[in-house]
């Protein structure tokens, strides 16, 4: 049978689990939120946490916290970082819009740590009436309000992400699309447009294409951080700063990012960092351009490596798992389509969030954060995991049908556009009607009429030639 302790808060009496390090704040907004099981992302309790225990350390060095409660909050927070109390924080995401209930739920954790740890050094263990005792909203949240931590700690938590899993999971993925760009460069395939025959390429121009974009996207994602790491801590309740020192919020951004490697800066305007959110929608913008590089790329080699024998075919995939419970043999795209689900994911987490931060900023705050918070890291979380499980087990095996790639090069009437600077269009497109029509190549039907001498004809139909630019293809010109 459960135990429970009475604890109080502004608004009463409530029982709380015996074991559990929250009061009556968490319990009351676990007991009002039911909602989704969803809890507050980890990286947002690590953010919090880094926080407290930032600004107490400040608050000791202002003389505001003396140096046990400070030591033994300091301790207690970094514990919560670590990841060891993590239990206690049951509060769901979806919650009061300003996440004052994820701010009190940390407040009461550490708190209650931070009496336990002064209780095993000084004897007087989670005694309320201790001179050394440490409350919740009066030690732990000193010179501090939810309404500028809790979004300090999104912008904090999700700069890290961005640092420890998408930038280095993107360069992963770059750089294995640049190395097989580079192992596939001498071969030529046929190039689309309007999903209809283009141009030939080679395999490695398409693929070094594809890699380029992962390699804006590395860009996006260093773009998308700088803007985060513009926080709105200092402003307390509503920008002014109230009940805060002029040098607390930038003292604590100063330690905070010298523990991250963070270039953290504190916003220039407090009444917009907390009223708006435009910070936030701008950073999720991008991670939302990633992924949709990353859609256009997994969904451009998985019909280039289409049928084996119904589809393109140019391309194969490495086999990862049977694709039908049904069809035996038969091996599925699945990690192009994994990444593409991956994409879809965030491209909805961006518009959860612009419509977050549409209705939910009016007047002097955000009221709409915890959500935000959550699809923005979950956002950041989806494409680092995604794009590194892509790069190895689809990219990394990725091989190229050479028969295949040459023989739709040299059956497809789009050959003939080399031959139009020299023939004149007309004449080209005569030509390639009548190759569609006889079912001939463009080379054979144009060596049959000896359209030009055999050694000119070969020079201008060589389909490596017809990947880079040359002189000789720009013809004799109109005069």
């Amino acid at each position: 049978m459960d135990e429970f302790r009475a604890e109080r808060d502004s608004m009463g009496e409530m029982r709380v689990p015996a074991s559990a390090y929250y009061g009556a704040s968490t319990a009351r907004a676990v007991e009002n939120f039911p909602i989704s099981g969803q809890r507050l992302p980890r990286r947002m309790i690590e953010a919090l946490a880094r926080i407290k225990s930032a600004a107490a350390r400040v608050n000791s060095d202002f003389g505001l916290l003396s140096p046990n409660r400070s030591s033994a909050i300091i301790q207690a927070a970094d514990e919560v970082a670590a990841g060891k109390l993590d239990e206690h924080f049951p509060v769901d995401i979806f919650q009061t819009g300003s996440g004052t209930s994820s701010n009190m739920n940390a407040n009461e954790v550490i708190a209650s740590r931070a009496n336990e740890i002064l209780g095993e050094i000084l004897g007087d263990r989670r005694n309320q009436n201790s001179p050394h005792h440490i409350h919740p909203n009066d030690h732990v949240n000193l010179q501090q309000s939810s309404n500028d931590v809790f979004p300090t700690a999104m912008q904090l938590a999700a700069s890290i992400a961005i640092t420890d899993l998408l930038v280095p999971a993107l360069s992963h993925l770059e750089q294995r699309l640049q190395a097989k760009a580079n192992q596939f460069d001498e071969i030529v395939k046929l190039g689309r447009t309007h999903l209809q025959d283009a141009t030939p390429v080679r395999v490695g121009q398409v693929i070094g294409g594809w890699a380029q974009q992962v390699r804006n996207g590395v860009e996006r994602a260093l773009r998308a951080q700088f803007i985060l790491c513009e926080v709105p801590l200092g402003g307390t309740a509503v920008g002014t700063g109230i009940n805060s020192h002029p040098e607390f919020a930038p003292r604590v951004v100063r330690l905070l990012a010298q523990r991250s490697g963070l270039d953290l800066r504190i916003a220039p305007n407090h009444f917009e960092a907390q009223s708006a959110k435009d910070t936030i929608v701008d950073a999720s913008g991008k991670l939302r351009t990633v992924a949709v590089s990353l859609m256009t790329v997994a969904n451009n080699l998985r019909f280039l490596a289409s049928g084996p024998h119904g589809g393109i075919g140019e391309l194969i995939l490495p086999a990862t798992q049977p694709g039908s419970s049904i069809m035996p043999g038969k091996v599925n795209p699945v990690m192009c389509e994994m990444l593409m689900q991956v994409a879809a994911r965030v491209i909805g987490a961006d518009a959860t969030i612009a419509a977050c931060a549409a209705h939910g900023s009016q007047f002097e705050l955000s009221v709409m954060m915890p959500v935000m918070a959550s699809e923005l890291l979950t956002a950041i979380e989806l494409l680092s995991s995604g794009a590194r499980v892509f790069a190895d087990r689809a990219v990394a095996g990725l091989e190229v049908d050479r028969a295949r790639c040459r023989e739709l090069v040299e059956r497809s009437p789009a050959l003939c556009t080399a031959l139009a600077p020299v023939i004149g269009y007309d004449a080209a497109a005569t030509l390639a009607k009548d190759a569609a029509a006889t079912g001939k190549t463009i080379r054979q039907l144009a060596t049959d009429r000896q359209i030009l001498p055999p050694d000119q004809l070969e020079t201008l139909l060589d389909p490596l030639r017809m990947t880079s630019p040359h002189e000789d293809m720009i013809g004799p010109g109109g005069g």
